[in-house]
C-alpha cells in the first residue's frame, strides 16, 4: 500500500480477515514507531513492513520471535549486500551495519488469556535513507543505510523478497527445534559479546560485560558481584 499510519496498526486491523500469516508493507508510514513509542523515521524507499500471525505458544515463547526476526534480517541483508562480516545483531532488537543501526524490530501483540491472539512483527530497514545523526540520543548508535554503507540500491519489494523466505526458514527451525538453535545462531552474530556495555532499564543503569543471553532471551550482564539477568533495557556501547 502507498501509505499507512503504521504497518503494525494495519496488521491488527487486517488480522481478523486473514486466513494465515501475511506480510504487510507500506511505501510510507505517517505514524511509524519504534520501541517505547518512539517515532520511527519512515521515508519512501526504506522498508516499512509487518509480519502478522496467530502464534500458538504462550506469550513468553512468542516474544522470542524477536530473535527469529533478527536472524532473518541478518540473512536478508547479507544476501542483498554481500557484506555478512559488516553485519551484527544488537540486543534486544537492532541490526547493525558497519557499526551503525540499519534496521530495527518491534513486536506488538493482542492477548488472549495466557496466550497471544495476534502477533505483529514490525520491521524497519534503512535501505536508502537514515535519520539525521543529530537526532540520536547521546550515546546512541549512529544511523546508517544500506546505500550509505555499501552503495547498494534496491527496492523495498526486492528486500522483502529476500526477507520473507529467510524468516520462514528461521521460523520453521524455531517451531520444530525450539529456542536453543536460535539462541546459538544469534550469539554467533552478536555485537560486543564479551565486551563492556551499559544497560539502561528505565529505573537503573547497569555496567558489565555482555556475557550471553539465556534460554528466555534475557541479557546476562557479568558484574563483579555476579551475573545479572535483564529482560528489557536500552543497551549502549
Amino acid at each position: 500500500m502507498p501509505s499507512v499510519d503504521s504497518t503494525n496498526a494495519e496488521a491488527f486491523r487486517r488480522a481478523p480477515h486473514l486466513p494465515g500469516p501475511a506480510w504487510i508493507m507500506a511505501g510510507v508510514q505517517t505514524a511509524g514507531r519504534g520501541r517505547r513509542a518512539r517515532p520511527w523515521s519512515s521515508p519512501p524507499g526504506n522498508v516499512h513492513a509487518t509480519l502478522v500471525m496467530r502464534p500458538p505458544e504462550p506469550a513468553p515463547v512468542v516474544a522470542l520471535r524477536s530473535f527469529v526476526a533478527a536472524l532473518a534480517l541478518f540473512d536478508a541483508l547479507s544476501a542483498v549486500t554481500d557484506s555478512p562480516r559488516a553485519l551484527a545483531l544488537k540486543w534486544p532488537n537492532d541490526v547493525l551495519l558497519s557499526g551503525g543501526k540499519v534496521a530495527g524490530i518491534l513486536l506488538e501483540s493482542q492477548s488472549a488469556g495466557p496466550g497471544v491472539a495476534v502477533l505483529a512483527i514490525g520491521i524497519g530497514v534503512n535501505l536508502i535513507a537514515h535519520p539525521d545523526p543529530t537526532q540520536v540520543e547521546p550515546g546512541g548508535l549512529r544511523p546508517v543505510s544500506v546505500h550509505s554503507e555499501t552503495g547498494t540500491r534496491l527496492s523495498p519489494q526486492a528486500f522483502l523478497d529476500a526477507l520473507a523466505p529467510a524468516y520462514a526458514a528461521w521460523e520453521d527451525r524455531f517451531t520444530t527445534r525450539g529456542f536453543a538453535p536460535i539462541r546459538e545462531a544469534w550469539l554467533a552474530r552478536a555485537a560486543r559479546l564479551g565486551e563492556p556495555i551499559r544497560a539502561h532499564t528505565g529505573t537503573a543503569i547497569h555496567d558489565g560485560l555482555f556475557d550471553t543471553i539465556d534460554a528466555e532471551g534475557n541479557l546476562i550482564l557479568r558484574q563483579t558481584t555476579g551475573n545479572l539477568a535483564i529482560s528489557a533495557a536500552e543497551v549502549f556501547f
